[in-house]
């Protein structure tokens, strides 16, 4: 019998969508970061649901932390279909001792996110219950505005790859989390944290509160974005995702990655931690050749056509400085939290 851990997070959503049927009100479906269901104008829908363990820390995190964390990951992904953030609903669970305050901070790190990254949007609605532990599960909607979504599943041969936001720190920050505030079988701990948080300020920032690039997704399908995706799991493995929806090849180039984003914030990133950090919740376009890019996007590699040896469409691949990369990131089942090299 194959269990969760056996198959991956890819091949467990490949196992279940297989048996599902498509909604009647959607348009687009399942595979891309939201869906977008009809009505008297398209709006997208995206959930996700963070449960404290596996997502996230108690010991670590404050409730402003997490309820900031909890917006930004969300309107990420309605930012990558090109809409306009409109909404969230969030429901949270948790013990009967939990403090009230603790809640208060979250929904007011929800407040302040949406503030920021999406002026205009805000809480509209969510559910409170009981659970072992503490946890979350918040839907984002967006607004199309009469434009086309923008899908992972348009890049093509020639497009420029592009990115938006930080890149990396977030990862190096787990990193850190694990290293310094966290046990040998890694339970986490707060003791030396406030030291952490000052002395890498950058990097716990990025993790804690990611600033996601949201009001670029809307630039980019207004410039003309063939495809764009929320950067959550790795620059590598979600751009991985992107050539195989697209059916092309995504080359990265290693030298324009570390050009643009190897020093951010005084802070020196690894390539690696470019590729395969996860978390930073910015966003990865493909634009037309020749096209500028707009305010905020960076170029990082291009798009190419790729096929088989009988002329057949592949799957998609991803190379970085020319040769294949097997990407790596973050699996809920399978978490990567190394990345000094």
């Amino acid at each position: 019998m194959q269990t969760v851990g056996d198959l991956g997070e890819a091949g467990v959503l490949a196992r279940i969508l297989d048996g599902l049927e498509p909604a009647a009100a959607a348009s687009v479906g399942p595979g891309d970061d939201c869906a977008v269901l009809r009505a008297s104008g398209d709006i997208v829908v995206t959930t996700d649901t963070m449960i404290e363990g596996p997502d996230f820390r108690l010991a670590w995190h404050t409730g402003f932390d997490l309820g900031w964390k909890l917006a930004a990951t969300n309107l990420s992904d309605v930012a990558a279909m090109g809409a306009t953030p409109t909404g969230l609903t969030v429901a949270l669970a948790c013990p009967k001792s939990t403090p009230v305050s603790l809640l208060a901070e979250i929904a007011r790190g929800l407040s302040a996110a949406c503030a920021e990254l999406a002026p205009g949007c805000g809480v509209v609605g969510g559910d409170l219950g009981q659970a072992p532990v503490l946890t979350a599960a918040v839907t984002a909607l967006g607004d199309l505005e009469g434009r086309e979504p923008v899908l992972r599943s348009d890049a093509r041969p020639g497009d420029t790859v592009a990115y938006s936001g930080a890149l990396g720190l977030a990862g190096l920050g787990l990193a850190l989390l694990f290293d310094r505030c966290a046990d040998g079988s890694g339970v986490a701990h707060s003791e030396g944290l406030a030291e952490l948080r000052e002395a890498h300020s950058a990097e716990l920032r990025a993790q804690f509160a990611p600033r996601a690039p949201i009001l670029t997704g809307r630039v980019a399908s207004e410039s003309g974005a063939t495809a764009m995706m929320d950067v959550s799991d790795g620059l590598a493995l979600d751009a991985a995702r992107l050539a195989r929806a697209s059916q092309v090849e995504v080359r990265l180039s290693g030298e324009s990655l570390s050009a643009a984003y190897g020093v951010q914030q005084g802070v020196t990133v690894p390539l690696r931690a470019m590729l395969e950090g996860g978390e930073d919740h910015g966003l990865l376009a493909t634009f037309p050749p020749g096209v500028a890019l707009p305010a905020g996007f960076l170029p990082i590699g291009v798009v190419a056509e790729v096929g088989d040896s009988r002329g057949e469409p592949s799957q998609g691949s991803l190379s970085v400085n020319g040769e294949p990369y097997a990407p790596g990131g973050w699996d809920p089942y399978n978490k990567l939290t190394t990345l000094s090299s």
